[in-house]
């Protein structure tokens, strides 16, 4: 008898429909799985087995051959445990094939037929959703995740026992319930706040103006002068999630397997601070299925690089594609995949190897072959890429025991979100979503100056030999600082702002 059970697969962070095809004949007695599947499916006999008659169910000791289709795809994972099993119990006539067919079933099976978590539910279920499937039955740990998808009938389940009896309605389960995002939202407090850092004045206003337009920033200063707790409390200005962000980066969380199981979804703009030892596949993404790295972990929130001319070189030089188009393309021998990496790109580095050089209080040990050898681990592609560069001096001391508060991470986003709603109306319509995204088209339209502002920025150019594409990045920088002051042009002491933040082109890189 053959049956035909609905699931659903992975495919980058986009889900596609797998029918489980069983069919069950006299001969001899066999378990053959076709449809280009992969090792973990190749196993699947002996869960499958196992589960069954651990369950109290009969397994047919017949010719068992299953199909998962379509076949030109490659499938892997034991997501695909519990439709198998629900096919083959339907096919040797244990289980009603009609009780099953407005099902989609997705899960793995333990030998003792419990069923367990799954990763990717999410963009399966989004996926399922779009295509008009509206009864699914997963397992009872993926709850959370499954309940913030409205429209759907879903039902958890703990092992193939009881979605058995689900199915024959023996027993009765209650759908998930839906979750507020909303609710879950608005508890969220920022773990650092900007008013406990001492000083850093200017460093702090470089951070605002990038979370403001979404410009990527590079602070360049000696250890301990406090980089890496104000790119950990960048976070804490930047505009809170909305819910179809939150979707995509729990997607994204998901599929990788590091997804809070008690939360269910993504609630805080990711923070991601890969070790400069960590490899290539690592960052962008890889293995045999086209994992999501570093760089697509940090979609919507921080990518964060402390010491960034210690990483290898092909490893930064892979960041050029997500930070000029916001995604990455992974490609491997039996998947290529592009995930979405749109992220704000927050890097920290020394002056030279000792951390010294051009500190009025400390003495540079470094020679000058040292220095640049040292520098020069940053291409001129990629620095063109980063629109601010913040020296980040030491910290003095009478900033240090000052008992006052600096100003507060709220304050901050307020005026944060002020310009960014006012980058939203500016775009509506539009793929850009932040200055720094802005086309040529939009350039041209949007960051007109006046014949004294192009005089200085010209002056800027030639001065300090700026590419075309920095040219662009200066204009974008000046359009972030007059959204913060609310000014419909762009003014002249918005452009010279803008240039400060390349004219350590020149004394580092010249």
């Amino acid at each position: 008898m053959l049956s035909i059970i609905k699931s659903y697969g992975l495919s980058g962070i986009n889900g596609y429909k797998v029918n489980a095809e069983v069919d069950i004949n006299q001969g001899l007695p066999g378990y053959n799985i076709v449809g280009l599947v992969g090792t973990t499916m190749k196993e699947s006999k002996e869960r499958v087995k196992s589960a069954i008659k651990n369950s109290g169910f009969r397994y047919p000791f017949l010719k068992i051959t299953i199909n998962l289709a379509p076949a030109d795809t490659k499938k892997e994972g034991p997501v695909y445990d519990l439709p198998i099993t629900i096919g083959i119990l339907a096919a040797s006539e244990q289980l009603d094939n009609r009780l099953c067919e407005e099902f989609l079933f997705l899960g793995e099976l333990g030998l003792d037929g419990s069923v367990r978590k799954i990763k990717g539910v999410l963009p399966m279920l989004i996926t399922a959703r779009q295509e008009g499937i509206k009864k699914i039955v997963l397992p009872a740990s993926n709850q959370h995740e499954a309940s913030f998808i409205e429209g759907l009938e879903i039902y958890t389940v703990n092992s193939l026992k009881e979605c058995v009896q689900f199915l024959k309605k023996e027993i009765e389960l209650d759908r998930v319930a839906f979750n507020s995002f909303d609710k879950i939202i608005s508890e969220q407090q920022p773990k650092l706040d900007f008013k406990f850092i001492k000083g850093q004045f200017q460093a702090k206003r470089a951070l605002e103006i990038s979370a403001a337009g979404g410009h990527n920033i590079l602070m360049i200063g000696p250890p301990g002068s406090g980089k890496t707790m104000l790119a950990k409390a960048y976070s804490s200005i930047l505009p809170k999630l909305t819910f179809l962000e939150s979707l995509e980066v729990t997607k994204i969380h998901s599929i990788a397997g590091i997804l809070d199981d008690e939360v269910g979804i993504v609630t805080e703009r990711p923070f991601r601070a890969p070790h400069h030892t960590s490899t290539l596949p690592a960052l962008t993404g890889g293995g045999r299925l086209a994992k999501p790295g570093e760089i697509s972990l940090a979609h919507t929130g921080v990518l964060f690089l402390d010491e960034m001319p210690e990483y290898p070189r092909n490893s930064l030089e892979t960041l050029r594609q997500p930070l000029e188009d916001g995604v990455i393309s992974v490609a491997r021998v039996e998947n290529t995949v592009i995930y979405p990496a749109n992220f704000s790109l927050i890097a920290s580095m020394n002056p030279c190897p000792c951390g010294n050089y051009g500190s009025a209080e400390n003495v540079c040990r470094c020679t000058p072959q040292q220095i640049r050898k040292y520098l020069n681990k940053l291409s001129g592609p990629l620095m063109d890429r980063i629109d601010i560069h913040i020296e980040v001096d030491s910290v003095k001391y009478n900033d240090l025991t000052d008992n006052s508060l600096s100003e507060s991470s709220e304050v901050i986003k307020t005026r944060v979100d002020r310009a960014r709603n006012i980058q939203h109306n500016r775009f509506i319509g539009t793929k850009s979503h932040s200055n720094a995204s802005m086309t040529d088209k939009q350039l041209k339209e949007f960051c007109e100056i006046s014949l004294e502002s192009n005089a200085v920025l010209k002056t800027a150019f030639q001065k300090f030999k700026l590419s075309a594409r920095a040219y662009n990045r200066i204009l974008k920088l000046a359009r972030t600082i007059a959204d913060l002051d609310e000014s419909k042009n762009i003014e002249t002491e918005h452009i010279i702002e803008a240039i400060s933040y390349r004219s350590l082109d020149k004394k580092y890189w010249e």
